[in-house]
């Protein structure tokens, strides 16, 4: 198991609101394990107001200050190492890893998708959903590997698609529903229950199915 005070760094590109979530959650010892540092690559996020309000040290890595995917990531990696965590968060961060980033935090790296993976991998995903026809949409928390949106999935959560349904509106409905999953999975990775082993996620010991935990 991961020690009862994990070290969780969450990285974010704006507002901050799955990250407001976890703050909380930890805040109330429902995570075991402290924030201790929130990275954007935008100045502008709000999520860095949100986590200086909770007293956790913010830090900046503009991505368009490099010149290349590698060079930022590189920084990035080390930024990261620098609070030496144990779990690490994407909570809306907008950059696509690459695959030497990912392999040097691999089982550690948790990203949260609005979509019920494998479907509608990218961006865009609640109009894709409503233009596909689809009656049921929702969100994926899964660990981060080199294909995007394509590691083993921990925990799905599904939302119906209404006839009158708009993309906002579709969106605020699944957003409800990251804010109950999201920090419900961190938790999980804090305190050891799930692992990623030989590529797949597993819950106490178990290997999980492909849409993740599905037991009540």
């Amino acid at each position: 198991m991961i020690d009862s005070n994990a070290r969780i760094v969450v990285l974010i590109s704006g507002s901050g609101s799955n990250l407001q979530t976890i703050l909380d959650h930890a805040n109330d010892g429902k995570i075991d394990g402290d924030v201790v540092g929130v990275i954007s690559n935008r100045s502008e996020a709000f999520g860095l107001e949100r986590a200086a309000e909770s007293g956790v040290p913010t830090k900046v890595l503009d991505h368009t200050m490099f010149s290349s995917r590698d060079d930022y990531d590189e920084s990035l990696a080390g930024l990261i190492d620098s609070f030496e965590p144990d779990v690490i968060v994407l909570a809306g961060f907008m950059r696509i890893l690459t695959p030497e980033f990912v392999r040097r935090f691999s089982g550690k790296m948790i990203n949260i998708h609005p979509s019920l993976l494998p479907k509608y991998t990218g961006l865009h995903t609640h109009r894709r959903a409503i233009e596909a026809g689809d009656d049921v949409h929702g969100c994926s928390v899964h660990f981060v590997t080199e294909e995007l949106d394509g590691g083993p999935v921990i925990l799905q959560a599904k939302v119906p698609i209404f006839e009158d349904d708009t993309e906002q509106l579709l969106q605020d409905r699944i957003l409800e529903q990251e804010h109950r999953i999201f920090p419900l999975t961190v938790q999980w990775l804090a305190s050891g229950r799930v692992k990623l082993v030989d590529g797949t996620a597993e819950m106490d010991g178990e290997r999980l199915p492909q849409d993740g935990y599905a037991a009540d």
